[in-house]
């Protein structure tokens, strides 16, 4: 009969289990079956999309990259809204955009979705519970956490969920431990973390994606983020955040998300902005548009070392407050 190991793993461990005979990562606090699906099978690789935001005015343009290749965006469909500010999440299959402000200062509770093996224009998912921009997300393969949401010029601590494999409304989750609104997320297949937000916030809270509640303390961040439009940019073990405040950044953070504790220098972007779309596979993660509207650089970095970023290519013009979403992120 098989004995447990004496010495606790870390995260980032692997093992095969023999009594389900599937392959097995250690998140830090469980271990997790790795999915026979990838983005290779799904997409030729993961696929990235960058979705809405700020083009010449508010924009329903969804384009993509495959994020292990480097180059231009490609053109992918339409969001059934026109917005900027909004979430965007994915599973293996499914992308989802989120709430968002097409014009008003309330924001929008709309929630749109489309597959990401096929290009084309995406399609009504359902409803937030509450209306409102400046969310961010975070998913495993099943369930995907929106937090935070401002609704001019307030900013609110709500935190909601969907099931990515349905359609229908959001549910209610919990609150911040504080109004969050512009902050980063990073997240593995059990947790999310929200990182910072605007007014210049430097703190960290964390939820458990498979259950509801309130989030609790996690660190605090270097950087004040101000930026992330695009959660679960990482890998099991790394969550990275890309630029921030006051003023634009050019920094790159990560956080061990298994741990608690702060935020560790990892390098520099190829330019300093803020509200950055955020995609990532395992290995890689990219950064897209600025919120200054005035960019158009993609660029990355390899997520389990440190150092500064590298050009990938540009968008289609310069843009920003866009959403990103990826089929290969650690949270899957």
């Amino acid at each position: 009969m098989e004995k447990p190991s004496l010495d606790k793993a870390k995260a980032g461990a692997m093992r095969f289990n023999t009594d389900s005979s599937q392959m097995e990562i250690y998140d830090g606090n469980q271990w997790v079956g790795i999915l026979a699906t990838s983005g290779e099978q799904q997409t030729g690789g993961t696929r990235a999309l960058i979705m809405g935001g700020i083009i010449s005015g508010r924009s329903n343009v969804v384009d993509f990259i495959t994020v292990d290749t480097t180059g231009n965006v490609t053109e992918f469909g339409d969001l059934v809204q026109t917005a900027s500010q909004g979430a965007g999440l994915g599973s293996r299959t499914r992308a989802i955009a989120a709430g968002g402000t097409p014009s008003t200062p309330s924001g929008t509770n709309n929630i749109d979705f489309h597959e990401f093996a096929s290009q084309g224009n995406f399609n009504d998912f359902g409803d937030m519970v509450t209306t409102g921009f400046s969310r961010v997300a975070v998913s495993n393969s099943t369930r995907g956490v929106f937090m935070g949401r401002a609704v001019a010029p307030n900013a609110y601590n709500n935190i909601e969920f969907v099931t990515i494999a349905s359609t229908g409304s959001a549910n209610d989750f919990g609150d911040c431990v504080g109004t969050r609104q512009d902050a980063g997320a990073a997240g593995n297949t059990t947790r999310g973390i929200i990182v910072g937000g605007n007014p210049n916030n430097t703190t960290m809270d964390f939820v458990t994606i498979s259950t509801t509640g309130n989030a609790a303390d996690f660190g605090d961040c270097s950087v004040a983020i101000w930026n992330n439009r695009g959660g679960n940019c990482g890998n099991a073990v790394r969550g990275l955040m890309a630029g921030g405040e006051p003023g634009a950044s050019n920094a790159i953070q990560f956080v061990t998300i298994s741990t608690l504790g702060n935020t560790v220098d990892f390098g520099d972007r190829t330019v300093a902005k803020s509200q950055i779309a955020h995609m990532s596979s395992t290995t890689r993660a990219c950064f897209a548009g600025a919120g200054e509207g005035d960019d158009d650089t993609i660029d990355y970095v390899q997520i389990m070392t440190t150092g500064n970023a590298v050009d990938f290519g540009n968008l289609q013009s310069n843009y920003g407050y866009a959403a990103g979403a990826s089929n290969g992120h650690g949270g899957l």
